[in-house]
Parts: structure tokens; sequence; C-alpha cells
């Protein structure tokens, strides 16, 4: 299969009170188009760090990120912003929804940014198939945590992305609400065939991947994938 993310000897530090904190250390994994993948491990591990490194939305200390063939690491964060527009969608945890715009707006906003042409229809379909239709012009603070994460799901599958990051997409819902979004979440990336990598706490969620990569200091400990008969 095809490699869409080839993270090589990917290091990240920061500086504290005058030293270097060593947050990833020499990570190295291949993802393959089409995959679920799942980066699990406890609270400062580096998951969420690495989920950003990965999404070209920070820069890595040392070592190289490939996505979908493209280098990031010596782009301009314009160039790894055009990048992520073309090729990307993120699901954050605290959904990200932008507060002055209605749901269908905020759905439209990656498509408006590529420049694409009679967005609204594209962004109603998306709507209904998270079974939000009713709350198209209704403000995020009028919507539920379920809803806007529905609103967030809608939004990062609307310029069809061939790579879709979550960190943490159920870590502040409720366990219906949360089996909502994560059969939501496999539903329409099988439909699209987008390559999925989520960053969780959920070992249920985790196990529904067909693979896990397991962190703890900064490191990979694990890495299992499912072996289908």
């Amino acid at each position: 299969m095809e490699t869409i993310l080839n993270i090589k000897e990917v290091s990240k530090h920061y500086q504290s009170a005058g030293s270097s904190l060593t947050i990833l250390d020499r990570i190295n994994f291949s993802i393959q188009k089409g995959s679920t993948v799942a980066i699990t491990g406890p609270s400062g591990s580096g998951k969420t760090t690495l989920l950003g490194l990965c999404a070209g939305l920070d820069r890595t200390s040392d070592g190289s990120v490939e996505l979908n063939g493209i280098s990031l690491d010596q782009l301009s964060e314009d160039q790894r912003a055009a990048v992520r527009n073309r090729y990307v969608g993120f699901i954050f945890q605290n959904f990200q929804l932008l507060p002055t715009l209605t749901a269908l707006e905020n759905i439209m906003v990656p498509l408006e940014l590529r420049g694409e042409k009679n967005i609204r229809p594209r962004a109603l379909e998306l709507l209904d198939k998270v079974g939000l239709s009713a709350r198209a012009d209704h403000y995020p603070v009028q919507l539920s945590g379920g809803e806007q994460q529905r609103i967030s799901l809608a939004r990062a599958f609307s310029n069809t992305p061939a790579i879709l990051f979550a960190d943490e997409p159920t870590g502040n819902l409720d366990g219906e609400t949360s089996e909502k979004v994560i059969k939501l979440l496999f539903d329409l990336n099988k439909e699209a065939g987008t390559t999925l990598i989520i960053v969780t706490h959920d070992l249920e969620l985790a196990g529904r991947t067909d693979r896990i990569i397991r962190l703890k200091g900064g490191v990979i400990i694990g890495d299992e994938r499912k072996i289908y008969a």
C-alpha cells in the first residue's frame, strides 16, 4: 500500500528554565493510505504534540515529517497552511468552532479557503450527514457539546481530506454522545476513503482502529496491528 505519512527520527524539545525539555525522542513510523491508526498513552506522553507535528501545525526540533509525499520541514507557515487546507482534516477535543459563524458557515470555511465555488450545497449535504440540518443557522453557543463535535466532523470532511487527525474527539462528551460521534467518524471515514489518525485515552475507541501506536515518556513503546483473516 502507498504511504501517506512518514515520520523519521522526529524529536521535539522545548527550553524551560534554562534547560532543554524533551517531549518526543526519535519517533519513527509510517502510515499507509486508507488505514485507521490510534495513538495512545498516558497524559504527558507526547501524543498531542506528535499529532500537531504530523499535521504540520508545529515544527520538529529534529527529524522529518513527510505528508502525502511533501516534506513539511522546510516549508514556511503559509506553505504548511496550504498543505493542510488541501490534504488535511483536523478534529479538536474542544471543537474549535468559530463562535461568530453559524453551524453551516463553520462547515463552509475550509471550502472558502480553497476558493471553491457553489459551496453551500456541499456544506448542507455534510450537515445532513451528521444529522443537524435543523441546526444550520444556529451558533456554537446554541449547540450542545455533541452537536458542536458533529459540526466539527462535518467541517473536517468538507474538503475531502486525504488524512484526518482527531485529537481526543470524544474527550468532552458523555458515553452515549461519544458513541454517536465515533460511529459518524468511522462511517464518514469509510465513505471518503480517508486515512484516520486518532489520539485517545479511550482504549475501546483505539481498539476499533487497524493499528495502535503506544507512547510513554516521548518514545514509542508499542506498535500493534490487527491481523485480518
